[in-house]
């Protein structure tokens, strides 16, 4: 089983991106992904976003257990509007986690707004998901450290490990927290192949990003050296333990 923890849909207001619904089925279809975890694109104001959260609930309740959501709404909205927001995601829509885009929002998740993330991450029991690499200084892989430690009940999952700019600092941040997880898109093959061996592939997850990136993800997988068992951990086995999704 293969299971995509990262990936999005609609219409992105910061890079101008269209993340398109077929993509993701046509995805499935080619590839034989079980599962998708989607969050939506960048959005600035909460009406968007709302109605890009929305289009993703509908999408996991068209196919169930096949599609599931990740909350994503800026968090300099302000409090109020930001956590009713997520509550709603969580409580209402069945969404299995949280989304902090350090670039998009230009967030730090060590600062004000970034805090109160993984603070409410905390209180409904849900992973948060932080956006690493591009867009320095805030995409700094080393900067979750301090959430992670101050939070150490709530996984967090490091987009892109740092990509290749910050790969250096993913594995500083991985030895300081051990509530620090990574899914591996954008990121090297040596790299992975490194840290599986030295942080154990149960810290590591397949996602895409894009849905087009699939074929070249999962051969990334495939021929960068692992055994087996690390494959399937970063397949699926590592997400279903970070995230609530039916086996």
């Amino acid at each position: 089983m293969i299971i995509d923890v990262h990936a999005h849909l609609g219409w992105d207001y910061v890079f101008d991106e269209d993340f398109s619904w077929e993509e993701q089925l046509e995805k499935h279809e080619t590839y034989s992904i079980a599962k998708t975890i989607l969050q939506p694109a960048s959005c600035h104001d909460i009406e968007s976003v709302r109605e890009q959260h929305d289009r993703i609930a509908q999408a996991a309740r068209t196919h169930p257990g096949q599609f599931y959501g990740m909350a994503n709404p800026n968090p300099h909205l302000k409090d109020a509007v930001y956590e009713e927001e997520v509550r709603r995601c969580i409580e209402e829509l069945g969404f299995v986690g949280i989304k902090i885009h350090t670039f998009a929002h230009a967030v730090h998740p060590g600062g004000r707004d970034g805090m109160k993330v993984f603070a409410l991450a905390r209180e409904l029991d849900v992973p948060v998901m932080v956006h690493t690499g591009a867009g320095i200084p805030f995409a700094n892989p080393t900067n979750l450290i301090a959430p992670a430690l101050a939070f150490p009940e709530v996984k967090i999952v490091m987009a892109h490990c740092g990509m290749m700019i910050m790969a250096g600092e993913t594995s500083i941040a991985m030895k300081a927290a051990p509530n620090l997880y990574a899914d591996i898109t954008w990121t090297s093959g040596f790299h992975l192949r490194h840290w599986s061996r030295e942080f154990g592939a149960s810290r590591f997850m397949f996602g895409t990003d894009h849905a087009d990136n699939t074929g070249t993800e999962l051969a990334k997988v495939k021929t960068c050296g692992l055994t087996e068992e690390e494959q399937e951990w970063i397949w699926s086995k590592s997400a279903l333990s970070v995230y609530r999704l039916a086996e």
